[in-house]
């Protein structure tokens, strides 16, 4: 399910334009709007004319903890109005114009798209750079779907246990600038509060019968299924006790060392569930992963760009054996497997399914923030690797997404789901002035 999200709209009219028709129309757009997924409108009744009803609407909106305000250029209007509300309101904003109506007597009715210019040329050569422009009859949804992103932002728990891991100086973050721009806090907390934690019987048992029934489980020991089990049913307390909606975690070496196995193929399992989890305690991973969910895509795999085949042009997206094990392939065997950290590693092992899909990595540079994001298919490959992965042909050649990595200095991880959801990325990096790089 997409994220909620709250969402002003006004609709702003001249009485020497066909204002009636555009009363109409706001009718119109209004009914329409109820149909949006899991989507609150705020809409103002009257249509705003006069300065004082931009007054007057601003101060009702700056009431109604909004995420970003749709102005509709129902005919065209003064200059003013957008500018009024925008000074009490400070939330990014939708500039939408209408399709012109029929003349009627050579007349021109609503002049909507001249009002949307003057309020974009008002508004940028005023500094505020974070307006969207939509034309058309109905609500452009994916701006509305960048700011469930910033909405999940803004109310998260993100939690980090541990610390990024060992000698991945690129996955450090400076915190306050991740709350400047996305206004996430991060709370810190250390493995041993995982270790710890203690857990009921029947949600270890329930966890025992997911694994024994998901993965063939032949390569690991009974008390190594059983670790896996106890660690899923502790990750689940943990995250559940602490209200976190996502978990970067440092996975090794600690984890093995000193509980006992990885937890890869525990990871495996709680993100099949829906839980947020990053490994390496990668924590703009986990917020590239949210950002996705926000979106309403399902279940992200947090990978490393591992191989490239300049071949049959198409790379490889690989990690240890932490995907979710809901994205199987359906033809090969999932497995649990025990091939690193000294046979302490129990990770999953299968390839994913094929399909569109889409990347993200929110990603900073310094104080900075950007948006790298790539669209790709995933295509059919035998199992012949450990660890959970899926063969992929992008859009553009592998040797320029490589470059355009590698040269950009982004993090080498990135979160990838199923479909598209590449627009309300690159309309979020608009809002927030974030260079998007593809």
């Amino acid at each position: 399910m997409k994220h909620r999200v709250r969402i002003g709209v006004v609709c702003m009219a001249r009485k020497t334009f066909d204002y009636r028709a555009a009363e109409d129309q706001y009718r119109r757009i209004r009914r329409e709007l109820e149909k949006i997924e899991n989507a609150v409108f705020v809409c103002v009744d009257e249509l705003v004319i006069e300065v004082e009803d931009a007054r007057k609407a601003a101060l009702r909106l700056a009431a109604e903890d909004i995420d970003g305000l749709a102005c509709i250029s129902g005919t065209f209007h003064l200059g003013h109005l957008p500018l009024e509300i925008h000074k009490i309101v400070q939330k990014p904003l939708l500039l939408w114009g209408l399709p012109e109506l029929p003349y009627d007597g050579g007349k021109i009715r609503l002049n909507s798209v001249c009002g949307v210019n003057l309020n974009a040329s008002n508004l940028y050569k005023a500094g505020v750079r974070n307006y969207h422009v939509s034309i058309g009859e109905e609500l452009d949804t994916d701006w509305v779907d960048a700011l469930r992103v910033l909405r999940c932002f803004r109310e998260a728990r993100v939690g980090i246990a541990g610390s990024r891991a060992h000698g991945f100086f690129n996955l450090g973050i400076h915190e306050l600038s991740a709350y400047r721009e996305m206004g996430v806090l991060i709370d810190h907390y250390e493995l041993a509060h995982i270790f710890t934690r203690p857990v009921l019987d029947e949600k270890v048992r329930d966890s025992l019968n997911k694994i024994e029934s998901t993965f063939e489980t032949g390569g690991v020991a009974a008390g190594q299924r059983e670790q896996v089990a106890g660690l899923a049913a502790k990750l689940a307390t943990f995250l559940d006790d602490e209200k976190l909606d996502a978990l970067a975690l440092r996975c090794w070496p600690e984890f093995a060392a000193e509980f006992g196995i990885a937890p890869c193929a525990a990871m495996s399992l709680l993100q099949s569930e829906g839980r947020v989890i990053a490994c390496e305690g990668d924590i703009e991973g986990a917020l590239s992963m949210m950002a996705h969910r926000a979106l309403g895509a399902e279940t992200p795999f947090l990978f490393d760009f591992s191989q490239i085949n300049l071949e049959d042009d198409s790379a490889l997206l690989w990690h240890c054996g932490v995907a979710p094990c809901n994205l199987w392939d359906g033809k090969c065997t999932r497995s649990l497997d025990t091939y690193f950290a000294g046979g302490k590693g129990v990770t999953a092992d299968f390839v994913l399914k094929e399909g569109e899909v889409s990347i993200l990595r929110i990603d900073s540079a310094g104080a900075e923030y950007r948006l790298f994001m790539e669209k790709a298919h995933g295509v059919a490959m035998e199992k012949e690797l450990k660890g959970t992965y899926l063969k992929v042909k992008f859009d553009a050649p592998v040797r320029e997404v490589l470059n355009t990595v590698v040269y950009n200095g982004i993090a080498h991880h990135a979160s990838m789901v199923y479909g598209d959801y590449i627009r309300p990325l690159e309309l979020l990096g608009r809002i927030k002035g974030w260079p998007v790089i593809r």
